[in-house]
């Protein structure tokens, strides 16, 4: 049986790469990424990659080639995000300013690997930047190396993600291919024989209640409903549910917030002396989580505080939220996971992309 082969860039725990090594149509032939704990949980979970652990300058087509001891290698699909903040104010001199230059090394792979077809994954930010200008940059670029190219805003959250994230996806073909984004399979109320969007409940009510400070290893719940089976396939003990120490001053406000509050909701003595308008704030139980960020433990940071325990979210319940299965594992401190976690693109998404490259393949 024919397998496509996939190289992924910036690979960070493995979020994209998820859909295409679930999928057996696809071989993942390597993964670069320089964050040495992001690439020990790229391991772990996906144990026959080759693994890349360095500065992307230093990867080459060639190099792979004498690694996996082939002449010859058809790339079939490269996926990947490099990080944008680096190049947002970089104009028309994308691949000469060194500001830029994680996605002149993500360009240099393509153009040397000529594959079928790419994903390049982002922040929505992107196509606003410089007045669209950016964007339509990137986008000339790679129609220069013989590529046609599109874009679109999707949010996780259409696709069966109980969390509101919206990723801009740009792919690029070869002349004969043609890529067509994947139909929304959820939305609000669930009319026109869609689903309905997924909530906080829908994600994390299994998960036992927690305290400040706290940790379990048990279910103690069965799955509820069809979202937390997938979650769970056969995984026995529970792991990552635990809280942080928050002071007794922060546990009173957050035992204070209503449903969804603010600090506006409750009495003036709770609250904080400073922050911004969506921080010390609760998520909704019954509504779609907000965009889980690498700062989903801290308070003071965005809405992140559990609608039914005075606390922040553990790292279990960021890792439903972002659809990552309970067996999936993380490594690195506590602080580094929560990166790996907030970064991540949600790996519901990655199968459907993945479905989607397939159907522009075959």
């Amino acid at each position: 049986m024919k397998k496509y082969n996939v190289i992924d860039l910036f690979a960070g725990a493995g979020g994209l790469s998820y859909g295409f090594y679930k999928n057996d149509k696809f071989k993942i032939l390597c993964a670069n990424e320089i964050e040495k704990d992001m690439c020990e949980t790229y391991k772990s979970n996906h144990r026959d990659v080759l693994v890349y652990n360095e500065d992307i300058k230093n990867f080459t087509v060639n190099k792979l080639k004498k690694d996996l001891s082939i002449e010859k290698l058809d790339i079939d699909v490269i996926i990947g995000g490099p990080p944008c903040q680096a190049y947002s104010t970089v104009g028309k001199r994308l691949l000469d300013d060194p500001r830029g230059k994680l996605f002149q090394e993500y360009y240099r792979i393509v153009k040397e690997a000529n594959p079928k077809l790419f994903i390049f994954e982002n922040v929505k930010g992107l196509v606003s930047m410089d007045k669209g200008n950016l964007l339509k940059l990137i986008i000339s670029l790679f129609e220069k190396i013989g590529y046609t190219v599109h874009y679109k805003i999707l949010n996780a959250l259409d696709y069966g993600v109980p969390q509101n994230r919206e990723r801009v996806i740009i792919v690029g073909t070869k002349p004969n291919y043609q890529f067509n984004f994947p139909l929304q399979t959820h939305n609000q109320d669930g009319s026109n024989g869609l689903k309905k969007h997924l909530t906080l409940a829908d994600a994390i009510s299994d998960l036992p209640s927690l305290d400040n400070n706290d940790k379990k290893t048990e279910y103690l719940l069965e799955p509820k409903n069809n979202y937390q089976k997938m979650m769970r396939k056969n995984t026995m003990k529970l792991t990552y549910h635990q809280s942080p120490n928050n002071n007794q001053k922060l546990r009173n406000l957050m035992k204070a917030l209503p449903d969804g509050g603010t600090p506006k909701d409750v009495h003036i003595d709770l609250r904080p002396q400073s922050g911004y308008k969506n921080t010390y704030c609760k998520l909704w139980w019954n509504r779609p989580s907000t965009t889980i960020t690498r700062n989903f433990s801290t308070p003071s940071s965005s809405r992140c505080i559990h609608p039914k325990d005075p606390r922040p979210l553990s790292p279990r319940e960021a890792m439903r939220i972002q659809s990552f299965p309970d067996d999936y594992i993380f490594c690195g401190s506590k602080t580094s996971i929560n990166l790996q976690i907030g970064n991540a693109v949600p790996p519901i998404l990655s199968e459907f992309l993945a479905e989607s490259t397939l159907q522009a393949l075959s």
